[in-house]
């Protein structure tokens, strides 16, 4: 999926395989080339082939003998009450370590390929001994057409009555592989049966068999209805056999648990890591992916090597996966992401150090698994309604890594070429992606800071401190005018640290003055009297007004305003709807040089009018849902009609649209059209105002990390009010949580209704939003004052600090903090 993501490039581990004249070293397995650290791989971007051919490697295991590391669960003594012979005993020890069942598929001593005897007797062919020779199909069908499947035929077991003389025969003399087909009730019917008798056989000779080769799983587990399906949509994976068999095999003994893992290891052995694949071997890793046994730290040497293969799959390959990543069921989907989450995490930072090959030796690890996670990113967008929050692939535990290393590494490709978490934004946090733009903003303020003391040395000028920042100069009473033209005037000024002055006031702005003003001058702003933004009381948000003016320096503002909070981390009451982010976002790069380049274009529909103007959605949803004859009982054209000051104006949606009646058969085109001409077209210049004032502050690549709806977060902030979370966090100076003032103060603060507690918020913090992260994420302290009780509490909003006398009871103190929080306008020096 290389056109997902921002820096993609390819993936070039090398490739892991077993022929019959290598020798695969338990290391080798588990670190591959030796790795190249984190360094190594970045999403293919390469032109797409289809798979062509599904004949499988031609390459050969043969049985051996065992060993022992501890990469793999470990196996206590069989629990299971399987009959087993003398050399059975012997040959089949718990696989403790990986490199006892790796030491098997490679030959020891005499004909390489040597069968093993067979049990007889028991109805089900029974290999005594190592794994199985595998003997791949003489002639396999080609995967010619993506509408062509071939699935395995022949040999199928069906069901344990067969005849023995068939299922006995050697495995020297099978043409292919032995494949056993059960229905969902069988299975479960041995597994009942197994679970009474306390005889596992069956069972694990169902796994063995099932898993040895990429060949078998599919001849197991394809769905009947398989060939008759598009596999482009459907994987054709009998569903809910494999469920219930990967359910049965967590409660299975861990010497079962350990056949199946050999069998995942034979079966990548098996294939070249590079090359198209068929829509069998598609299936396979599909099978693979749901094996809930990847859960466990000791399966990951064995898991990293599965990522590693989907992660090197061509695009028409992965396109193939996300759409059949799309039909699982929520809950499952959720697991699997997880599931990869937790592995990049754990191999970020191991719980234990010798529990992960060394992560020097293996750095294709994160990138493979971060890749395989962009697929199912990608298969979540394109599900309506995704099928889990976007927020839920955000890996925490990258929150502690040097996220400004990886945001220049993805910045300069040319001296940082490599892997970069930023290649992959959807994997970072809301506040790690705060924490870049905001390192990043003050970067580019010192800068510019820099740049302009550099300037006035050249002209021998006195430097002086205000030159290091933005300072503006309003008076209250002229609030907007004042701020306009403070802002036009110092426009070069914009990067640099904001710095706000109230005429006539003798505050010191430590941020406290600043937060006021943006509060103050979007109160104002927003006001109907000024007719800038028009307010629909069902959605609760603002839309910006389609009447033409003749300046729209205004709109400029507003942008400028909520760059400016962006680029200085304060939180704003601006309540936009959605797609205003997504406008914002269109481009997310300002294109410069290209002054007829059209911005904050972006394809909407009517759930997206439904957002902001919900009545008029509603009636525009009748309209496609009419069973009538639209054209004779609505006579509607394609024309439609606004009121300007009172003058009502029409517009042709398209040209001659007034002589263009609207039909059944053109009616989802003319409601398309209404939309875009709402939405884009109407408020072109007022929102292409608004979109260069916002990005003449904020321009930084670090935009194009951010959804739409984390902009909305970074602007307005958590919409969670959790009073509890701030009292966790808050901070004591001359008071303690015992204190009976402080335990009165939150008696009455918790149980005020939302509007107070907001007002008792922008008493305190002088911002009634709640930052990013939530409630936890605020530092706030209460400090003691012995002043007179009649005083009223006081705030510092630049330190987010209150300072409370010692009231003597609740209901004075009540009293109060009510005043205060109230009157809450102006500032004073003590």
């Amino acid at each position: 999926m290389s056109s997902t993501q921002v820096g993609q490039q390819n993936l070039r581990p090398s490739t892991v395989a077993c022929s019959q004249d290598a020798t695969v070293s338990e290391e080798t397995l588990a670190v591959g080339d030796g790795g190249k650290g984190l360094t190594e791989g970045r999403a293919s971007s390469s032109s797409p082939r289809l798979p062509v051919n599904n004949a499988p490697s031609t390459t050969t295991t043969a049985g051996g003998s065992a060993g022992s590391t501890g990469l793999l669960p470990p196996i206590s003594a069989t629990t299971s009450k399987v009959m087993e012979t003398d050399e059975q005993r012997k040959t089949h020890r718990p696989f403790a370590k990986i490199s006892n069942f790796l030491s098997a598929l490679r030959p020891r001593g005499g004909k390489q390929g040597e069968e093993k005897s067979v049990r007889k007797g028991s109805g089900r062919r029974r290999y005594v001994g190592n794994l199985p020779p595998i003997h791949p199909p003489q002639a396999t069908p080609t995967c010619t057409s993506p509408l062509v499947t071939a699935p395995p035929t022949t040999p199928v077991r069906t069901s344990p009555t067969q005849p023995q003389q068939q299922q006995q025969q050697s495995p020297a003399k099978s043409q292919q592989p032995i494949i056993i087909r059960k229905t969902f009730q069988e299975f479960k019917d041995d597994a009942t049966q197994a679970h009474s008798s306390g005889n596992f056989k069956t069972l694990q000779e169902f796994y063995s068999t099932s898993f040895d080769s990429f060949y078998q799983l599919v001849g197991t587990f394809q769905e009947e209805s398989s060939t008759t399906r598009n596999p482009t949509e459907h994987p054709g994976v009998a569903v809910q056999l494999l469920d219930a068999a990967y359910s049965e095999l967590m409660e299975l003994p861990q010497d079962i648990q350990k056949v199946v893992l050999r069998g995942i290891v034979n079966s990548l052995l098996q294939k070249d890591i590079k090359g198209p694949r068929s829509f069998n071997d598609l299936r396979a890793y599909f099978i693979f992916l749901k094996n809930p046994q990847f859960s466990h730290v000791k399966t990951y040497v064995i898991f990293a090597h599965l990522i590693r293969h989907l992660a090197h799959l061509e695009d028409k390959e992965h396109q193939v996966l996300v759409g059949w990543m799309r039909r699982l069921p929520a809950v499952q989907f959720r697991d699997i992401v997880d599931r990869l989450l937790q592995f990049i995490s754990v191999r970020l930072f191991p719980p234990k150090q010798d529990e992960l090959p060394p992560l020097a030796k293996c750095g294709w690890w994160i990138p493979s698994a971060t890749k395989v996670l962009a697929l199912f990113n990608a298969a979540n967008n394109i599900c309506v309604p995704m099928k889990i929050p976007h927020s839920h692939f955000y890996n925490s535990a990258l929150d502690h890594i040097d996220l400004m290393a990886e945001y220049m590494a993805w910045q300069n490709p040319a001296t940082h070429p490599g892997f970069s978490f930023c290649q992959y934004p959807y994997i970072l946090s809301i506040a790690a992606k705060r924490k870049i733009l905001q390192r990043d903003s003050e970067h580019q303020m010192i800068m510019n800071a820099r740049r302009s003391l550099v300037q006035k040395v050249q002209r021998r000028q006195m430097p002086d401190m205000g030159m290091l920042f933005l300072n503006l100069n309003v008076r209250r009473s002229q609030l907007v005018s004042d701020s306009v033209n403070e802002i036009m005037q110092k426009r070069g000024d914009l990067k640099k640290k904001l710095k706000v002055n109230f005429v006539g006031e003798p505050g010191l702005d430590m941020g406290g003055l600043t937060k006021e003003w943006f509060l103050l001058l979007l109160k104002q702003i927003f006001q109907p009297e000024y007719g800038m933004f028009t307010y629909d009381d069902k959605a609760h948000c603002y839309w910006f007004s389609s009447i033409k003016v003749d300046n729209y320096s205004e709109f400029h503002l507003v942008g400028v305003l909520m760059g400016l909070a962006v680029y200085n981390s304060i939180i704003l009451d601006m309540r936009f709807p959605p797609c205003c982010y997504k406008k914002l976002l269109s481009p997310a790069v300002v294109p410069y040089g290209n002054p007829r380049a059209r911005v904050g274009l972006v394809s909407l529909t009517v759930d997206d009018l439904q957002q902001t103007m919900p009545d008029l959605a509603h009636g525009l949803k009748e309209l496609l849902e009419y069973e009538g004859n639209v054209e004779e009982d609505l006579c509607m054209t394609f024309q439609v009609s606004r009121t300007e000051f009172g003058i009502v104006r029409t517009m042709n949606l398209k040209p001659g649209g007034d002589k263009i009646p609207v039909t059944n058969e053109n009616r989802a085109e003319f409601v398309q059209s209404y939309v875009n001409w709402l939405l884009n077209e109407s408020i072109y210049h007022q929102f292409s105002a608004f979109y260069y004032g916002f990005h003449g502050v904020c321009a930084s690549n670090a935009l194009l990390l951010l959804r739409p709806e984390e902009v909305e977060t970074l602007v307005c902030g958590s919409p969670e009010l959790d009073m509890f979370a701030l009292m966790r966090v808050t901070e004591y100076e001359g008071y303690s949580r015992a204190d009976p003032t402080v335990k009165a103060f939150w008696e009455v603060v918790l149980f005020m209704p939302v509007p107070l507690q907001k007002k008792f918020l922008l008493f305190c913090t002088g911002s009634d939003r709640i930052p990013v992260g939530g409630m936890a994420e605020m530092v706030f302290k209460i400090v003691r004052i012995n002043a007179s009780l009649n005083m009223l509490p006081i705030a510092h909003t630049c330190f987010n600090q209150l300072c409370l006398p010692p009231y003597k009871s609740k209901k004075h103190l009540a009293q109060k903090l009510l005043i205060a929080i109230q009157n809450a306008e102006g500032f004073g020096l003590e």
